[in-house]
């Protein structure tokens, strides 16, 4: 029989504390959840909590290697 154990999981991160893990401005994300572009949240009551997974694969995805694209 195999035992598979699945990865702890990390907290939810508040916004300031989601601005500290990512280098970002408590403000630009707030900015970001209010015009769209930024990464997954939730939202339970006045509370917006963030995914550390989500803000890795956010994160991710803007990605760059050459600022052509960006010209």
């Amino acid at each position: 029989m195999s035992s598979q154990t699945t990865p702890p999981q990390r907290p939810k991160l508040r916004t300031r504390q989601a601005a500290a893990y990512t280098g970002l401005a408590k403000s630009t994300l707030e900015k970001l959840r209010c015009n769209g572009g930024g990464a997954p949240y939730i939202r339970i009551g006045r509370i917006v909590l963030y995914d550390p997974d989500d803000l890795d694969t956010w994160l991710a995805a803007h990605k760059r290697r050459t600022t052509a694209s960006d010209c």
